[in-house]
């Protein structure tokens, strides 16, 4: 019983360590806009750090985040009470696994935390907002109805 426990743990955090070593080079691509810290460029690109543990507190955060990923984001938000007129591309040609990854990754970086009973994103997850075709303004929609500021 012990050993199918430990290889029970192990290929967990197996798991958990390939899902970060695919995020890695995924979160590449958003560093630029994101930093590599997580902080954002005021004014233009909202910070990941700190606001994404404040996305997920919310109902209805999590189909947000990959409604983002998935089809961008364009208009103005609101982060912290600073302004942000930036546009967020779609990344609709990344796999349900890696978005997933992805959204695991921004969510435990920079102090980041998933609220107390929520787990990693999922493929399943990702899939089921894929079914969901929205436009960049609808996001934007979705994003005012959260209340964040």
């Amino acid at each position: 019983m012990k050993a199918a426990l430990v290889l029970g743990l192990g290929a967990h955090l197996l798991g958990a360590q390939n899902a970060l070593a695919q995020a890695t080079p995924l979160y590449a691509q958003c560093q630029g806009c994101h930093q590599a810290n997580g902080a954002g460029i005021p004014g233009v690109f909202p910070p990941l750090a700190g606001h994404v543990p404040e996305i997920l507190a919310v109902k209805g955060g999590r189909e947000y985040l990959i409604q983002t990923l998935l089809y961008g984001l364009q208009g103005q938000i609101t982060v912290k009470g600073n302004r942000y007129q930036g546009v967020m591309p779609a990344y609709a040609q990344l796999k349900d696994e890696e978005i997933a990854a992805l959204l695991n990754h921004i969510s435990t970086q920079w102090g980041n935390r998933f609220p107390p009973g929520q787990g990693p994103f999922t493929a399943a997850e990702v899939r089921a907002q894929r079914a969901k075709p929205m436009t960049a303004a609808q996001v934007l929609e979705a994003r005012n109805k959260l209340g964040l500021k």
